[in-house]
């Protein structure tokens, strides 16, 4: 494992996903456990994506008290089912919190009947329990849950909007086999804010593949700006960046 740090970002590449995802779980875990014991109860968000496979497999096995522990999650696509297998609900369902049932879940719901409301109600949640740890990941155009980057705000004054996604987004999703078509990927989702994101008291960010090296090294190397979302990482005092050697292909030695 290597590890280093660009600003306040530490860093850390590990040799394949495997290691990544028990580095990273381990690390996550650990925080939680802080935030038990100090306060008897912790508040996380999960990401979702092909990314986080291995991650949350790991995350899963271990000791957890899970009945002091309440999940949000990142994002949802707009108008989407909670029974589509794109559903961001699902796959947290299927993959983590069926199996170790947390205290609470709050899931944003894609398919309300009024959007609008539906954001606000998670805003109100999200604001009346801080988050101590966000497992998020870096999307192949920079972006940190769906702030792709025309609609990206580092001073956004919402903590979850309906966004726009940006076309490189939509492909993404499609190429990692979500959708059938790109006609069929949404064009909309409902999503937590940059700020949303950066006011929790930990980031780990997963980030393994070699499709994502380009928006790594953006992340690392170019200007702190919406260009590159994932970039204001870089400015949180408690945020750990989980590569595998192949997500730091294109990283100075």
């Amino acid at each position: 494992m290597i590890a280093f740090q660009v600003e306040k970002l530490a860093v850390q590449i590990h040799p394949d996903g495997a290691a990544l995802g028990k580095a990273a779980a381990r690390f996550a875990a650990g925080r939680l456990q802080s935030a038990l014991e100090k306060r008897g109860s912790a508040n996380l968000i999960l990401a979702t994506g092909a990314s986080q496979f291995a991650f949350l497999e790991e995350f899963r096995k271990l000791d957890i008290d899970w009945q002091k522990v309440t999940v949000f999650h990142l994002d949802e696509y707009l108008g989407l089912s909670d029974q589509h297998p794109a559903s961001f609900r699902r796959y947290l369902r299927e993959r983590i919190l069926e199996l170790v049932k947390p205290r609470q879940v709050y899931y944003l719901q894609g398919d309300a009947a009024d959007p609008q409301a539906e954001t606000a109600r998670y805003e109100q949640l999200l604001a009346a329990h801080p988050v101590d740890v966000a497992c998020i990941g870096i999307g192949e155009n920079g972006h940190i849950a769906f702030n792709d980057p025309p609609v990206a705000d580092f001073n956004d004054p919402r903590l979850v909007k309906i966004v726009d996604l940006d076309p490189a987004c939509r492909r993404q999703q499609l190429g990692e086999g979500w959708f059938p078509t790109l006609d069929d990927v949404p064009k909309q989702a409902l999503s937590l804010t940059i700020p949303a994101i950066m006011r929790c008291q930990t980031i780990s960010c997963v980030v393994p593949d070699e499709r994502k090296s380009e928006a790594v090294y953006n992340t690392l190397y170019g200007p702190v700006s919406t260009a590159c979302p994932a970039s204001i990482l870089r400015t949180h005092p408690d945020a750990v960046l989980f590569l595998d050697r192949f997500s730091a292909t294109r990283l100075e030695s």
